[in-house]
């Protein structure tokens, strides 16, 4: 993606995934990546266990560019594996940076995964350095190798344990040891997804273990799933089986609404709600709280699609793919000069003028965050012939930043942070526009309201209210 395209919406966390006891582990690590990859396209990296030594391979691209070629994937033998696919919301974009981290200890190796960010990462970066600790890349997730390198407890779950409770932020983890074997964990609060399933043959005893940030990763290697890791939980997997602790006690949840919204894949199943029917009521809900004649209902690609089909069926308008996407448009090829910038939305989208032209038109869309991208679609549906345009939003007005993992800009650059609902719609070019109401999304997710459902979300970035400390912003620092 160009460096203006990351500005103009939300972009994904990054997935992780991992099996415990399993033939070419690493072939089916690769495969759940692949499942995970709209998470992250910057980077992929797999670490492999064979009983006596790790192996690593990670590299810049999609899973199928960093693990297409059976020579890669030879070099990576084993019965457990984890893996990681990387969207960079701390650190830059280099090698360095990409996941699983791997490091040696006293007690023998050690490779983590990580999903989400730290919200103090900087302090606890400062205090490491000030100790000696010398940190090899610029990602939040070398804080837990160093934190448990200086750990004083003897083994290494309670060195791992020691880690955790030091650091604040929103993350899923998989770590994986000789002696532990393969441990997840979710954050106290459960604000990133992390899932558990059982390859086939666990009836018999014999099947092995997966963990993976989605269901859909589960889905694509068969493996059955067995449920959501708990807010704070930690399982460790190992020859023993599987055991479970709770060093934080219960703190309740605030699972990120925007899974729901956009970041998960359709269909995954996260918390128990399929994420397919999750958008579908939230365009129903759109359709009864912003109805506007019309003559067809036409989403945004991707995440927009079964949403624009709730409001279709719920008003009656037709559904149409009015905008078809290009699947194939990855990192701009050519010197990304202002033109070509300027032609990003088009080598990603492109009008179906038969659908469009003479229509008016109900615009189906995830979310907007500075407008741009916007304002490019709905200049493509008039160009195309469209007589009017209105823009349904399927979530709430962003108008905060989102430090718990989810690449959005300072709250000055985003367009509900500084305009009105009339300025909105006027500078993005369409005769009307709404967005879903928090009491809708909330009614969508199969709570009464928000009051009811947001003690188990995190919407911060709908609302400001943030569950978790923003410790460095608050002191001024930066990861």
């Amino acid at each position: 993606m160009t460096q203006s395209d990351s500005l103009n919406r939300p972009y994904e966390e990054c997935g992780v995934f991992g099996v415990w006891g399993v033939p070419d582990a690493s072939a089916l690590t690769a495969l759940g990546l692949h499942a995970l990859q709209h998470r992250g396209q910057e980077a992929a990296g797999i670490v492999s266990f064979d009983g006596e030594r790790f192996h690593q391979h990670k590299g810049l691209g999609l899973v199928g560019d960093v693990f297409g070629d059976s020579r890669v994937m030879a070099t990576l033998p084993g019965t457990v594996a984890i893996g990681h696919n990387r969207y960079a919301t701390t650190g830059g974009t280099h090698v360095r940076n990409v996941q699983p981290l791997y490091a040696d200890y006293e007690f023998g190796g050690l490779a983590v995964a990580h999903n989400g960010n730290l919200t103090n990462s900087a302090t606890l970066k400062q205090a490491l350095v000030k100790r000696g600790c010398i940190f090899h890349s610029s990602t939040d997730t070398e804080v837990f190798i160093h934190l448990i390198a200086i750990s004083l407890y003897t083994t290494v779950l309670d060195r791992f344990i020691d880690a955790v409770k030091q650091v604040k932020g929103a993350y899923s983890l998989i770590t994986l040891t000789p002696d532990d074997g393969l441990i997840g964990m979710r954050d106290p609060l459960g604000v990133r997804p992390l899932v558990l399933g059982r390859m086939p043959g666990h009836e018999q005893g014999n099947g092995g273990w997966v963990l993976a940030s989605e269901t859909c990763a589960l889905d694509i290697i068969g493996a059955d799933y067995v449920r959501d890791i708990e807010p704070g939980e930690i399982v460790v997997i190992n020859n023993d089986g599987l055991r479970s602790l709770r060093p934080f006690g219960d703190q309740g949840g605030r699972f990120c609404v925007f899974e729901y919204i956009y970041f998960a894949r359709p269909d995954s199943v996260l918390e128990g709600q399929p994420v397919y029917e999750a958008r579908r009521q939230i365009g129903c809900e759109l359709a009864r709280e912003s109805a506007v004649e019309a003559d067809v209902v036409v989403p945004v690609p991707d995440s927009g699609v079964p949403s624009a089909i709730g409001y279709a069926a719920e008003s009656g308008i037709p559904f149409e793919l009015g905008i078809i996407r290009n699947h194939y448009v990855g990192r701009t090829f050519i010197e990304p000069t202002d033109q070509i910038r300027n032609l990003g939305v088009k080598m990603k989208h492109s009008a179906n003028r038969p659908v469009l032209a003479g229509k008016r038109v109900i615009l189906v869309d995830d979310s907007i965050v500075r407008g741009t991208t916007s304002r490019k679609i709905v200049d493509m549906v008039r160009a195309a012939g469209a007589t009017e345009v209105h823009m349904r939003i399927t979530s709430p007005p962003t108008k905060h930043a989102c430090f718990y993992g989810i690449d959005t800009p300072e709250e000055s650059k985003l367009m509900a942070a500084t305009h009105t609902l009339e300025e909105m719609a006027r500078a993005i070019g369409v005769d009307s526009l709404a967005f879903v109401s928090f009491d809708g999304l909330y009614r969508a997710l199969g709570h009464a309201n928000r009051a009811e459902g947001a003690r188990r979300y995190c919407d911060a970035c709908f609302t400001g209210d943030y569950p978790i400390q923003l410790v460095d912003k608050e002191g001024n620092l930066v990861a």
